[in-house]
């Protein structure tokens, strides 16, 4: 018989059972998804990075055309993206639907280097780019969801955004660096990016295992099909969150406007526009996990809604007068902070009010109903330069985003009534 030589020790052996069971966990696959992640966002931000200030200084692009351009890389994967939820679903496949997501996306930077510098061309390859992305997400984020357990989903959710993030810090910095020793050298940038894609691709292929599906008896027997996914919208919680960040998406204008804006304002040298991506994914990256178990504890929902309010602090920013370098540094911060508080945590606020069954599929109507709204919103707001000026499509989305907070916030609150 053993015996208790000090109450402390029993005191300390309690709390230490106790911290590792409160303690969020995060699995051997979040850990490799997001491994993949960071590679291929290497990848695709080194090309996002230089992508903007390309098409519209060296190619002579409009901002209404750079807003079509933009607005298919952010809603071209919608539909996509929908079709890689369902299939993976009904497959009970998601790894397999995600590879071939990744392989169309690294097969498209090699593209980009025989395309030339056409209208047509250019965006082609983006909307299959985008396809390749649309295909992947919803079952990579299905994936992530069935290998945490629900109250630690915004940790996981966190944890991946970080990783991925890191992706998209050191991407700019890597098409800074090739651009900075070869100048206009597109063509080899795009070389290197595929190679970073390809590193990308063997992490899941050769890596990353299907996750085993947690025993349900109210799991259906039959295939999932598409009508059972859109019923998701009949739900209570699950449309409020659908109906909010529809609506937020409406007034997001992308990064790639903000940067040119910030550009604009500073008139800083050219060869730095790639740095503004970095300063935004070194934020994100460093508060995506602490902001995820934040959103785990008080509620996903405020996390949320705090995040478009700091986009909407960025708005304020780029509208009021110039403050240079220190104004650049705020507005680069509460945007990656922004990133931080809404990307993972819409995720981890779907998973948690959809069924396995039905887990990819769920994520990409989200992620489908965002998608599309931003692609609207980089058009209008490419229209409203082009023909307003810069101050008044900010001063417009600056309106339609109050307005959107608090049609969002009542969207939410009514669900959880």
């Amino acid at each position: 018989m053993y015996r208790i030589e000090s109450s402390g020790a029993l005191l300390r052996a309690h709390r230490a059972l106790a911290s590792r069971r409160t303690r969020p966990r995060v699995s051997r696959t979040v850990l490799l998804l997001g491994i993949c992640s960071l590679l291929t966002d290497i990848s695709s931000e080194m090309v996002v990075a230089v992508l903007p200030l390309y098409l519209v200084t060296q190619l002579g692009f409009t901002p209404l055309q750079l807003g079509i351009v933009d607005g298919l890389y952010q809603g071209a994967a919608a539909f996509v993206r929908l079709a890689g939820g369902y299939i993976g679903d009904r497959r009970r496949r998601h790894k397999g639907v995600a590879t071939i997501g990744y392989g169309l996306s690294a097969v498209c930077k090699l593209a980009l280097a025989a395309v030339g510098s056409a209208f047509g061309s250019i965006t082609t390859i983006v909307m299959i780019d985008r396809a390749g992305k649309g295909l992947r997400t919803a079952p990579r984020d299905a994936m992530i969801s069935l290998s945490s357990r629900r109250e630690d989903l915004g940790t996981a959710f966190g944890v991946h955004r970080a990783l991925d993030t890191t992706g998209a810090l050191l991407g700019p910095l890597v098409a800074f660096g090739l651009l900075a020793l070869a100048p206009l050298a597109f063509d080899s940038l795009f070389i290197v990016s595929f190679c970073f894609a390809i590193a990308g691709l063997g992490v899941i292929v050769l890596l990353v295992r299907e996750p085993e599906r947690r025993p349900a008896p109210a799991e259906p027997a039959e295939p999932v099909r598409m009508r059972a996914a859109l019923a998701l919208l009949r739900g209570g919680r699950f449309r409020g969150l659908f109906v909010a960040a529809t609506v937020l998406g409406l007034a997001t204008t992308s990064d790639g406007f903000i940067y040119l804006a910030l550009y604009r304002s500073l008139d800083f040298d050219a060869t730095l526009f790639p740095l503004l991506f970095t300063g935004t994914a070194l934020t994100f990256m460093l508060l995506a996990a602490p902001v995820g178990r934040l959103a785990d504890r008080v509620g996903r929902g405020r996390v949320m809604i705090g995040g478009y309010v700091l986009l909407l602090g960025v708005y304020a920013t780029l509208l009021g007068p110039s403050a240079g370098v220190p104004g650049m540094v705020v507005a680069l911060f509460m945007l990656g902070a922004y990133y931080a508080a809404t990307d993972g945590v819409l995720m981890a606020f779907g998973s948690a009010h959809v069924p396995e069954a039905l887990r990819g599929s769920g994520l990409a109507l989200l992620g489908t109903a965002v998608s599309a709204a931003r692609l609207v919103a980089s058009v209008v707001f490419g229209a409203l330069w082009t023909w307003q000026g810069i101050e008044t499509a900010l001063a417009i989305f600056a309106g339609a985003l109050v307005i959107a907070i608090a049609i969002a916030a009542i969207a939410l609150r009514s669900s959880r009534a």
